[in-house]
């Protein structure tokens, strides 16, 4: 058996951005396997009650400033995208869809998501602008449509996002160790030293 570290997460937050640059690296050095839970941070966000940051004006600020901060320290390309918040719904089912379906090629469909929102800024809104981000990676983006539409997959993500809620997650990374609960990019050195201090 190999530790595990859970890592919840959504397409439209750009902390959970700056951790999935990093988790790969810690999971090596812990000799973890990274359980990848994506979820939906707005309905989360909803049955917890919470917001994001960036909708407290003074908060936002100082956030779009930390964020550089941690960017900086991690070597990790980052860009504030002008058209935030995002819909992530149908990004989140593509990735549940995915874990599902053709569970080898979710880590290639993560980057090219991260990729287009927090390094190239682009309009993930626009679904012209998905689908041209879906082919430049090689996926075909008809096939996704369908896969986003499919009533097993739209099922599975609110089950997740339930799951996610009963849990304790009340935003984006959470990351679960050992039953231990850590929130942000910014406790990634917790979640390095649970893991060290884990059992397989």
């Amino acid at each position: 058996m190999t530790k595990t570290v859970e890592f919840w997460f959504d397409f439209g937050s750009p902390a959970a951005y700056l951790a999935w640059t990093q988790m790969p690296a810690i999971a090596r050095e812990t000799g973890a396997h990274i359980d990848y839970r994506p979820m939906l941070l707005g309905g989360v966000f909803q049955a917890t009650s919470n917001r994001s940051p960036m909708e407290v004006a003074p908060k936002g600020r100082y956030m779009q400033d930390d964020l550089q901060r941690f960017a900086r320290r991690y070597n990790a390309p980052f860009v504030h995208n002008p058209f935030f918040p995002i819909n992530t719904l149908m990004l989140m089912r593509g990735a549940v869809g995915l874990q599902m379906r053709e569970p080898e090629r979710f880590i290639d469909y993560g980057n090219a998501m991260y990729r287009a929102l927090w390094v190239e800024a682009r309009n993930m809104n626009d679904p012209a602008v998905v689908g041209a981000v879906l082919e430049a990676a090689g996926f075909d983006a008809q096939a996704f449509l369908a896969l986003t539409a499919d009533a097993e997959v739209k099922e599975r993500l609110k089950a997740v996002t339930q799951e996610a809620v009963a849990r304790g997650v009340f935003g984006a990374p959470t990351f679960f160790v050992d039953g231990d609960m850590f929130w942000g990019q910014d406790r990634l050195d917790f979640v390095q030293e649970a893991l060290l201090k884990a059992t397989p």
